[in-house]
């Protein structure tokens, strides 16, 4: 759900400098699809630095070339995706190529991105074939990288369809290699590839352990929103192990959930320790999460009252404080976090979801939408139909299609749903 809300991106305030790398905002409006809850949105926004203040980049893409990948949609695409990377890149910044199918080997030693020939050369020699020694081209690359450290962007980029049958078998071992390494100040980012032997499950656990980011990229276009559009998010970070704490005030809320984040979830005694990993905010990275909540006295709620208070302690007043978010960070090159806190009050509550931002009513579009596909547990009535409806009214400028696209790809699941009890 989190990676479906959060594919648009949202016009948030950014924040002014790099002193605080990002900012939160906050607002509250009624749940489209529930009259007797609410819907608090956080919004975070990442410092987007000027070219300036770009920092040089050390990249080594770790390709995949077993014989798995000889579809269009898999190396072919992947050729051309990281050709328009390159146009992304600054001339100082190098790039290496370490390629994986039986053995690993190293077929572009680092070079600087203004030697775009002798890049492209190397690309095109790329062909497929063999079994996949994925955890061997990792070892590589990540030694490749480490070897040529900037001080600036380190990362590999692990380009596949998803299939490791060769070298480390063990799943926990290969995440657990990843964590290390990024320790050593060097980062992983995985794009995916094709379809069959996708293996998502594992592409997003290696990237979050390796303190990077992962995408699926099945067109050109999806290769440019990535590696062209969203590139400073996706190689320069920002902020690191960003954690979120939201403390909702009893005497004002009654119950809440999270949208999303199932696998993203800290124990509560993890957010100020600064030894547990966390996500990484890049530049002018935008994330959203969205809290239904439901207010005391409501008659939505779905649990009963406690018999015994674990606080010891009477409500707060509800005066005009609904919840109180905390923040906690760390600078790129430190290990020690620092906090931010934001008090969430009756003013950053509108009455209608008409009279909230378009960027609030769209991302509970794309929320409702996704929750009528895992079966509507929580949206009751709630329609594909009222989730375009709301996106349509929300949809903005639009800049590069994707909330437009959206919409047909919301149509498209509506015909798909109609056409369910013909095929039975």
């Amino acid at each position: 759900m989190e990676e479906l809300i959060n594919y648009f991106p949202y016009d948030y305030a950014a924040p002014a400098s790099a002193d605080t790398p990002f900012k939160a905002n906050v607002s509250i409006m009624p749940t489209p699809w529930n009259d007797a809850t609410k819907l608090m949105r956080i919004g975070i926004k990442g410092y987007v630095p000027p070219a300036s203040e770009t920092a040089r980049a050390n990249l080594v893409f770790l390709i995949d070339t077993s014989g798995s990948m000889q579809a269009p949609d898999k190396l072919p695409l992947l050729r051309n995706a990281f050709r328009l990377l390159l146009t992304s890149l600054h001339p100082d910044d190098t790039v290496a190529i370490v390629t994986y199918a039986g053995a690993a080997g190293t077929a572009l030693e680092p070079t600087k991105v203004s030697e775009q020939a002798k890049i492209l050369a190397a690309l095109d020699q790329l062909s497929a074939g063999g079994s996949t020694a994925g955890a061997e081209g990792i070892r590589q690359a990540y030694a490749l990288a480490e070897a040529h450290k900037v001080d600036g962007t380190n990362r590999v980029i692990l380009a596949t369809d998803g299939d490791f049958n060769v070298g480390i078998a063990d799943t926990e071992t290969l995440k657990d290699f990843v964590a290390r390494k990024r320790e050593t100040g060097v980062s992983l980012s995985v794009l995916g590839f094709g379809v069959g032997n996708y293996n998502d499950a594992l592409m997003q656990a290696l990237a979050q352990n390796g303190n990077g980011n992962a995408a699926y990229i099945d067109t050109l276009t999806e290769a440019r929103k990535v590696l062209v559009d969203d590139v400073a998010a996706t190689l320069q970070t920002i902020a690191k192990d960003v954690k979120i704490q939201v403390e909702f005030n009893p005497a004002a809320v009654a119950e809440y959930r999270l949208i999303g984040y199932e696998t993203r979830v800290l124990e509560r005694e993890d957010f100020n320790n600064d030894k547990v990993d966390a996500g990484e905010i890049g530049a002018g990275h935008t994330v959203t999460a969205l809290y239904e909540i439901t207010p005391t006295g409501s008659e939505g709620r779905l649990i009963d009252d406690l018999r015994y208070e674990s606080s010891g302690k009477p409500p707060a007043e509800p005066a005009d404080e609904i919840a109180f978010v905390k923040i906690r960070y760390k600078q790129p090159g430190s290990d020690k976090s620092t906090l931010i806190t934001i008090p969430v009050t009756r003013a950053d509550e509108v009455a209608s979801i008409e009279a909230a931002d378009a960027d609030a009513r769209f991302a509970a579009a794309v929320a409702g939408f996704g929750q009528v596909l895992k079966g509507g547990r929580y949206t009751g009535a709630w329609s594909i139909d009222d989730a375009i409806a709301l996106a349509e009214g929300a949809r903005g400028p639009d800049r590069f299609g994707y909330r437009n696209e959206f919409l047909n790809l919301a149509r498209l699941a509506k015909s798909a749903q109609a056409m369910a009890p013909l095929r039975q």
